[in-house]
């Protein structure tokens, strides 16, 4: 028999149930039977009747209704229940939370504060104003003193995500849930790494402020010891982000690489749309028609059945073709829209790492001009006029990087509070929040937006790529599950990310519980290098 016809992933699904059957008492099952066909007869006639029955409430309710646009239930993003926190998630979450509001503090120091205290330490050392001098070495000694601790708190928190990463990289061992654990143990440890030596270049860099405050006669190699600090964790810094532009780079051009289908306009949407209804209303007339005939009397009744059964038959196959095209038609949209995001994503990530490259690099150059000040007998970077011009231009770069990072994730929490359907993962989203309280929860800096737009790509992408055991893709045509699927691939979540063969790997996207891995796993990849 036929398979039943399902609405499109952009509609709510119907399940049919078994329909009332008009004029039981004219149909064979109220009857004796004079032929041994009719009870394979009436059966077919009920197989093609349920699924008559639902094209005809499909088409009510696009009546009602006017063109569905209900989406059907989304995979789980990601974010389960935990139950009670232990103690190491609870120290996480109070360093997070003091990291997150250190954050915003280090941001105006490091962007504003410190080149701006340079240039006074400048003028004081170009004038011999001593008083300038011990204003903007303690000054300098606040500033680092805030670095330092941001520094360390981060550097703590990176610490400890990184060992847990690994233990769920451990106990998963394959699949996405690795994937992801293994890639974020590798960033975090990374980040800890990285942390620790600045954390000692701030704590040089306090030294650095004390002696020229207390005019100490070791100033000028503290000012060089500083200035080597800086310029090693400039470079380090600035080589990690010129590497994820080269990895972001590659993955952009993968993603070019498999060619990005054409739109369907809405126009021939609706075409497609009106086709499926017709056929579906059709299908629900031959079933009436097919319903009649059974209570016909007279020799050719079989015959009249057998016909009836014939058209309704075939009516119920151009439904399905058509319900068939339309699907495609609206999945070839959305590979459409999941790409150009994916390609947008790798573009503004490039970006970004290349201002950090060039910030981080330019951070690098003004400590080596500090520790040669020192090293020629000057006060370092603060005296220097070529330093402090690198510090500053470094500075406006992260700040600049920064800036367009809180403002980007700023907007994000205002159109989920203000919009909530817009991105909704459940069936019923949130109620709108008045523009006062949206304003308010795009403050909230240290909040991360957790149903946003790539959230919303990544379910996207996953339900083109599930298997058919998936609620809502098993009516994904081949081609576009395979094209999905190398989506998949160039975004770096392929079989040999996975530690997966092919087939354990097609296993797992029909697995519907490792969706929300799968989901969470997409979204990383997303916005990843």
């Amino acid at each position: 028999m036929s398979t039943p016809v399902y609405r499109t992933p952009s509609r709510q699904s119907v399940t049919a149930g078994t329909p009332a059957r008009q004029g039981k008492d004219r149909s064979p099952a109220g009857s004796p039977v004079r032929n041994s066909g009719a009870p394979a007869l009436l059966e077919m006639q009920s197989s093609v009747g349920n699924r008559a029955a639902t094209a005809v409430v499909q088409r009510a309710r696009d009546t009602a209704k006017g063109k569905g646009k209900g989406k059907g239930k989304e995979p789980e993003n990601g974010t389960a229940s935990t139950g009670s926190k232990s103690f190491r998630d609870r120290i996480a979450a109070v360093l997070d939370k003091l990291k997150k509001n250190l954050e915003f503090i280090d941001t105006f120091v490091k962007g504003v504060h410190v080149p701006a205290n340079a240039g006074f330490s400048q003028q004081a050392s170009a004038t011999a104003n001593e008083g300038l001098k011990h204003s903007a070495a303690a000054s300098g000694t606040a500033a680092a003193s805030e670095n330092l601790l941001t520094e360390t708190a981060g550097t703590v928190l990176s610490g400890m995500e990184a060992v847990k990463a690994k233990k769920d990289a451990t106990k998963h061992k394959t699949g996405a849930a690795f994937h992801g654990a293994d890639k974020k143990a590798n960033a975090k440890s990374a980040d800890a790494v990285i942390g620790a030596a600045g954390a000692g270049n701030y704590a040089l860099g306090i030294a650095k402020e004390l002696t020229k405050a207390q005019k100490a006669a070791h100033a000028a190699t503290a000012g060089e010891a500083s200035g080597i600090g800086s310029s090693v964790v400039g470079a380090v810094k600035g080589a990690r982000a010129a590497t994820r532009f080269g990895l972001t780079a590659r993955k952009y051009h993968a993603l070019k690489e498999l060619g990005k289908p054409d739109r369907i306009d809405e126009g021939a949407l609706d075409r497609l749309n009106q086709a499926r209804q017709e056929a579906e209303w059709a299908a629900a007339e031959a079933y009436v028609a097919l319903d009649a005939h059974w209570g016909h009397e007279g020799d050719d009744r079989l015959e009249r059945v057998s016909a009836a059964i014939d058209a309704a038959w075939a009516a119920m196959g151009d439904a399905r073709d058509a319900g068939r095209d339309l699907r495609r038609a609206e999945d070839v949209n959305t590979m459409n829209t999941v790409h150009t995001y994916a390609l947008g994503k790798q573009r503004n990530k490039m970006g970004k790492q290349a201002f950090t490259a060039v910030g981080e690099s330019t951070k690098a150059a003004g400590g080596i001009v500090t520790a040669v000040a020192a090293t020629a007998g000057g006060a370092g970077l603060a005296s220097n006029p070529v330093g402090w011009g690198l510090a500053a231009g470094a500075a406006g770069l992260i700040l600049g990087v920064t800036a367009y990072r809180a403002g980007r994730a700023g907007m994000k929490r205002y159109d989920g509070a203000r919009h909530p359907e817009r991105w909704a993962a459940g069936e019923t989203p949130a109620e709108p929040a008045s523009r006062e309280d949206a304003l308010k929860e795009a403050l909230k800096f240290w909040k991360k937006v957790e149903n946003g737009e790539r959230q919303a790509m990544a379910r996207k992408i996953y339900g083109l790529a599930a298997g058919a055991d998936i609620k809502g893709s098993g009516d994904t045509a081949a081609d576009m599950r395979d094209s999905a699927r190398a989506l998949l691939i160039a975004l770096k979540a392929g079989p040999a990310k996975h530690r997966q063969t092919p087939d354990e790997w097609a296993a797992s996207l029909n697995d519907p519980e490792k969706s929300a891995a799968w989901v969470k796993e997409i979204a990383e990849q997303l916005s990843s290098a």
